[in-house]
């Protein structure tokens, strides 16, 4: 238990140079504001098959409700796409709920999706616990009966736990902050006291009776998530509480270093059109698996897992890769992407046109799977032959653009570690103004003064490209030819 792309020419630099730093476009991707589960939902569904949020729990202690978030950010440069917490089960960790409730807050405001997940006390024993003998416990089967009985003794100790946790998430509903809710998770396992009941009157009981009770209370912020893990036992299917129930279906993977193919057909079947997620996992998610399984909407590493079970290249390469989506990525209630004033038909006149390479590491720039969609992500690739998604053209008025998009600083945001995608061209669009420097081998965003770099001096394909403070790192160093 785990416990927890041609022939390349020479770019020639404009003559012209703008004077003037224009003011910067209002930045829209990386805060959330006040919004519905709907919104949230939707953006999940607009990614599937093309990107996946990163992701990184935080467990107990509850004072300490966003340390394993700050390790990823520590260790790949980035914040995660998506933050998790817990409601907790030992006595100082309840008495700080309102701790997790405030990083909840904290997290929304600056650009994550937040999920929280709840270790419940079985109602068999008092309303704090420890782990062992209080969430990993057994209980009878007529002792369940009870718990789901209206009237009975252990229901009404039941209730009387959900209605504990309903001010709470209250809070963040009138917030405007949508929670990805995951109760009653592995539900197809034996070590929890809800877990391992198939069928009707099962797991999917519970599951449902919380819902209900939820919904009664005004909870409509809450994203329903359910819940199974990869162990050997397949029909996950006889665990399920319905399609009504169910916002979006996940596997936690602990079995498995990453979810197999099977896994992932399976837990397909059961979702149809509902975003599917890993919701816990101690492996970061590989580049082939990206590729191979792309319906992902987000993964969660499991707090403490992140730095046992992975080295600091895995995680680096990882949130580098240009398909996950960090803070900073996602756009709820858009689609994603940056929204800058109503494009131009076409790039501006151009001055010349060739391959934009990596000094450190011999990668040409790359559009995504050669993507022509708004906000298809800039990365480093191995240079082809001829390709148009490594065909860059530098134009007079400071674009640079391929595939008739221009490369743009996602949401005209500032800070470092902001990624680089293409957009439609605008002019005069501050995102997307670049100057190179021949000397020093730099592209350089006037409005930030910060140049394009790549992410934790990777080289590995699919490494994402950015901004960040010019330091003369090799990572920052560009051929145009």
């Amino acid at each position: 238990m785990k416990r927890k792309t041609i022939t390349a020419l020479t770019f020639t630099v404009a003559a012209a140079v703008l004077g003037t730093v224009m003011l910067r476009l209002p930045h829209t991707a990386d805060a959330f504001a006040a919004t519905s589960k709907a919104a949230v939902i939707s953006y999940l569904q607009s990614i599937s098959g093309k990107s996946i949020v990163s992701g990184q729990h935080n467990k107990e202690p509850a004072s300490s409700p966003r340390q394993y978030t700050q390790q990823a950010r520590d260790v790949s440069g980035q914040w995660p796409g998506l933050w998790g917490g817990d409601m907790m089960f030992r006595s100082p960790d309840i008495a700080a709920r309102q701790t997790v409730i405030d990083e909840a807050k904290a997290q929304w405001a600056a650009g994550s999706l937040v999920a929280l997940t709840w270790h419940a006390c079985s109602p068999t024993v008092g309303a704090t616990c420890e782990f062992d003998g209080g969430v990993k416990t057994s209980i009878t089967d007529a002792q369940f009966e009870e718990i789901v009985t209206g009237g009975t003794n252990l229901n009404n100790v039941w209730r009387s736990r959900m209605a504990a946790v309903v001010p709470y998430l209250k809070q963040l509903r009138d917030a405007g902050i949508p929670v990805l809710w995951r109760p009653f998770h592995e539900m197809n396992e034996s070590w929890n006291w809800w877990g391992l009941r198939p069928g009707a009157n099962g797991g999917a009981r519970i599951y449902q009776q919380m819902r209900d009770y939820f919904d009664s209370q005004g909870l409509d912020n809450l994203i329903w998530v359910w819940n199974v893990q990869d162990n050997p036992t397949a029909n996950w299917a006889q665990y399920y509480p319905g399609a009504g129930y169910v916002d979006v279906v996940s596997l936690d993977v602990w079995w498995k270093g990453l979810p197999s193919a099977a896994d992932y057909s399976q837990l397909q079947a059961i979702a149809g059109t509902k975003p599917i997620a890993i919701a816990e996992m101690g492996k970061v998610p590989t580049a082939s698996l990206l590729t191979s399984q792309p319906r992902w909407a987000y993964f969660m590493l499991w707090s403490e897992q992140l730095l046992e079970l992975n080295t600091k290249a895995e995680i680096q390469t990882a949130y580098a890769d240009a398909r996950v989506l960090n803070r900073g990525e996602l756009s709820i209630g858009s689609g994603g992407g940056t929204t800058p004033p109503a494009a131009t038909t076409a790039p501006p006149a151009t001055s010349a046109t060739g391959k934009l390479r990596g000094e450190p590491s011999n990668k040409c720039v790359d559009v995504a799977a050669a993507g022509t969609a708004n906000g298809t992500a800039v990365q480093l690739w191995t240079c082809d032959a001829g390709g148009s998604a490594q065909s860059w053209t530098r134009a007079a008025d400071g674009t640079v653009s391929a595939l008739g998009k221009c490369l743009d600083v996602i949401g005209g945001a500032t800070a470092d570690g902001t990624r680089l995608q293409i957009w439609d061209c605008t002019a005069g669009n501050p995102n997307q103004q670049w100057r190179y420097n021949a000397t020093a081998r730099t592209l350089t965003n006037p409005a930030t003064g910060k140049c394009a770099d790549a992410v934790a001096e990777a080289t590995a394909d699919g490494t994402r490209l950015q901004i960040w403070t010019c330091n003369g790192k090799p990572n920052q160093q560009w051929a145009l030819r």
